[in-house]
């Protein structure tokens, strides 16, 4: 289950509590709540595995994009190899080969950038989104807390 939507049952939950008379106080059905919060428990690691999923994906585009530079690496040395055999055309094929070496690892960096970035996005939406159902439960502790030291 989506954490936000446990989020938005959760504060509809608060929002639908009964409040205690003369006080801030609520009182929610603690059934309901300790069931959202299991259901919480379970949802947190799905998270978890959607930004590990992230990172795989992020660690194979890095290994594509190597692998590419590679072939590209190796296709500009066998390009080089060949023109220097032609006296005629030296000084030409070394200026070629290192343009396009020079080409590839800009492409591997760009794309490596690209990913970093992709990545990073996610991991801060993840972030914030643990971070408002950290701050959503420890207000609702506090509030439980709260009422449990409340006489009445």
């Amino acid at each position: 289950m989506d954490i936000l939507h446990l989020v938005d049952r959760l504060e509809e939950l608060i929002n639908g509590a009964r409040q205690v008379p003369l006080t801030n106080n609520v009182m929610i059905d603690q059934d309901r709540l300790i069931d959202l919060i299991d259901q919480m428990r379970v949802s947190i690691p799905d998270e978890v595995k959607k930004a590990q999923k992230t990172l795989s994906e992020r660690d194979k585009l890095m290994a594509q994009a190597k692998e590419e530079a590679e072939r590209t690496l190796a296709v500009a040395r066998d390009e080089r190899e060949k023109m220097l055999t032609r006296e005629n055309v030296t000084a030409a094929a070394l200026n070629k080969a290192e343009q396009i070496i020079q080409q590839a690892k800009l492409d591997a960096e760009s794309v490596r950038g690209d990913a970093d970035e992709y990545v990073l996005e996610v991991l801060s939406q993840l972030e914030m989104q643990l971070e408002r159902t950290l701050q959503q439960a420890r207000n609702g502790i506090e509030i439980l807390k709260t009422r449990r030291n409340t006489p009445g």
